[in-house]
């Protein structure tokens, strides 16, 4: 399965991604600038991504915890989810995110 990233420099990267992942581990191993500083456990909002909008409703919709994490980042937009908090599934291959400002 694979993830599709557009990194801050507008590049897009085609990442292979392993089922149960978070997409901040996948974002993360891969080499790409992502901060993540709780390490996955959504408590700073650093792994802040644009979800493409043809994939906003397909994914879950963001824990209470997610959201409030959210109101505490910059540049938030209707789009806006914490790569923590999305796992890697069958229905997420192909998913496409865009690196928010203030991530790397």
């Amino acid at each position: 399965m694979h993830l599709l990233v557009t990194d801050h420099e507008g590049l897009e990267h085609t990442l292979e991604a392993l089922e149960g992942w978070r997409v901040m581990e996948v974002i993360r191993d891969w080499g790409l600038s992502i901060k993540a500083e709780c390490g996955g456990a959504c408590a700073c909002a650093t792994c802040h991504v644009y979800v493409d909008n043809a994939w906003v409703d397909r994914l879950a919709p963001p824990s209470d915890d997610e959201i409030e994490k959210l109101d505490e980042a910059f540049f938030v937009e209707s789009n806006s989810r914490l790569a923590c908090q999305i796992l890697m599934a069958a229905d997420t291959d192909g998913l496409r995110v865009k690196l928010a400002p203030g991530t790397e």
